[in-house]
């Protein structure tokens, strides 16, 4: 009797195959840079999915350990983190993915090439992309903050190319009393000699806790008094002989997910720190981090939907059911179209984003730009953190009861995705950083002129329907904050979510017209108005958006002659 044995997905051999990806690549960067780029990008690619992912099987089999003591009694607070764990933190040195947005080769582009590789170096990561997110965040701060010795001594090896000399940076903001809420921090900083201080408190959440440095929270308290505002500290984590400066680890955290990842919780028992910044401005000073390791998390995101799509779709070709490939099934096909489309729509807002910290970080950035992405910067992680737990919920239900088999890996995709609505900032919270943001500097308005430009430079006829449909949004949308500040501030902050997930849909609908009308006519351009139209059917409401229009999900998918 024959025996069936199931092929199991696997990832495609180049980047072409990622449609959000190689459109940007030929339709938003510059002629020159596209052509620069690709060929580093798939060797990237290349590495992530051959190379990269064992280590990363590896070390999510073999998490970090905590060893408390020597075999002779003696506290020693080890955290012991896995070889190939180690070899994932190298390879995103090697790989410029800190590095090639602060060499700036490529100018303000340089941070949209930074992400792209951010985005491919992710999936495969092991999570080791968050200690990245916080180096990075802690080398932007120390850059603009920094005393000339920090910037001399740290910043080499926070942006080094070098994995024997790359430093990572951890960042401990999170205690008991609250999360979000660092108001509530209890870590005092004493100040001792001319320039440094003594940190006392306990630090529920440090993530990445194997990194050299950190950056943290606490309030001076000296002759005169405790501070009652926050400043900013820079922590050197261990001495020259390796030990921890007068610092605790009273336990790893058994998480959910990120289980590769070093997550501890720390006493700091009169830990040598420096303070970065003005003092008592410490939250002012960590919003350049927040900015950073937000987009981070964003970039995170997207990278899992492609991911999961990516093996989706493979194993739609591979997986026979009731007599044919389930590709072949129209329903199955709706279900890969509509993940194409959040993909797609993820990838837009976070490459947005990107553009624009570019330009900011390179002076090039207009205050309309500035304003437009201190808001989008919260909008698109809060979107993209909560879209891809419920994409790769149904990446995995695309398997059946494969998707909930542990080896095959693909529960642990849900595991980790799991952790970005939460990380930087829950939705919630970001909604009402919204909020601040656009009441600030007329920020809402400022934004909503952003976008009508953006509306009225697409020309091409063949979205006359589609732009009206667009600008009809933007209309209502434009007076809807004052409609409910006029009821009450209470009604404004209720609706913070719905004005986020509202004003997602809007931005994600003009950046999708724009890439339809960038991509022309021809195949590209057919995928992109099919994927344009079935955003604004599904979330701005267009028409009835039960009846799938013939052949849209195989223009989305990019099927070329399947019917």
């Amino acid at each position: 009797m024959a025996s069936f044995y199931q092929q199991g997905p696997t990832l495609p051999a180049s980047l072409a195959a990622d449609g959000a990806l190689d459109a940007y690549l030929k339709l938003r960067l510059p002629e020159r840079l596209a052509g620069q780029w690709r060929g580093p990008l798939e060797r990237l690619w290349a590495r992530s999915r051959d190379e990269m992912a064992p280590l990363a099987a590896a070390a999510e089999a073999n998490p970090p350990e905590h060893i408390s003591y020597d075999p002779w009694g003696r506290r020693i607070d080890l955290i012991q983190v896995c070889p190939e764990w180690q070899k994932l933190e190298g390879i995103a040195s090697e790989e410029g993915v800190i590095a090639t947005a602060y060499e700036r080769a490529d100018g303000a582009w340089s941070r949209v090439h930074q992400f792209l590789r951010l985005y491919l170096y992710h999936p495969n990561s092991a999570i080791a992309s968050c200690p990245m997110a916080m180096t990075d965040g802690a080398a932007r701060v120390l850059q603009r903050h920094g005393d000339e010795d920090l910037k001399r001594w740290v910043l080499p090896r926070l942006l080094s190319r070098d994995s024997s000399r790359f430093w990572t940076a951890g960042q401990w903001m999170t205690e008991r009393g609250g999360g979000s809420d660092v108001s509530r921090s209890e870590t005092i900083a004493v100040p001792e000699g001319d320039e440094g201080y003594r940190l006392y408190g306990v630090k529920w959440f440090t993530s990445a806790t194997t990194a050299q440095v950190a950056m943290t929270l606490a309030r001076v308290e000296d002759d005169q008094g405790r501070d009652e505002k926050l400043s900013l500290f820079f922590v050197e984590v261990r001495d020259q002989a390796g030990q921890l400066r007068n610092i605790q680890v009273n336990r790893l955290k058994d998480k959910l997910g990120t289980r590769a990842l070093p997550t501890a919780e720390l006493t700091l028992e009169g830990t040598p720190a420096r303070l970065v910044g003005e003092r008592g401005r410490g939250v002012a000073t960590i919003a350049d981090i927040l900015n950073i390791t937000r987009l981070y998390n964003a970039c995170c995101a997207a990278g899992y939907m492609g991911q999961g799509l990516a093996l989706a779709r493979d194993y739609a070709g591979k997986r026979e059911a009731f007599g044919k490939p389930l590709i072949e099934h129209p329903l199955h096909r709706e279900t890969l179209a509509d993940l194409t489309v959040e993909h797609e729509v993820a990838f837009q807002l976070v490459f947005e984003c990107a553009r624009l910290l570019g330009r900011e970080e390179c002076g090039e950035a207009s205050e309309r730009e500035l304003t437009c992405l201190r808001l989008l910067t919260p909008v698109t992680k809060l979107y993209t953190g909560k879209q891809v737990v419920a994409a790769i919920s149904e990446v995995l239900e695309a398997f059946g009861g494969a998707g909930y088999v542990e080896d095959t890996r693909l529960p642990q995709l849900l595991r980790n995705a799991q952790v970005l609505p939460i990380w930087e900032g829950t939705t919630n919270v970001l909604s009402l950083d919204l909020l601040r943001a656009m009441q600030r500097n007329d920020g809402w308005t400022q934004l909503i002129d952003a976008l009508d430009a953006r509306l009225k430079a697409i020309t091409t006829t063949a979205f006359s329907r589609e732009r009206e449909i667009i600008q009809a949004e933007l209309n209502t949308l434009a007076h809807w904050p004052e409609q409910l500040q006029a009821v009450s501030s209470e009604a404004l902050q209720a609706n913070a979510r719905k004005l986020a997930f509202r004003l997602a849909a809007l931005v994600a609908a003009v950046l999708l017209l724009e890439q339809a009308e960038l991509a022309g006519e021809g195949d590209m351009g057919d995928r992109y108005q099919a994927i344009l139209n079935r955003w604004l059917r599904q979330r701005l409401g267009c028409s009835d958006h039960a009846a799938y229009p013939a052949g849209e999900a195989v223009r989305i998918l990019d099927m070329g002659g399947v019917d």
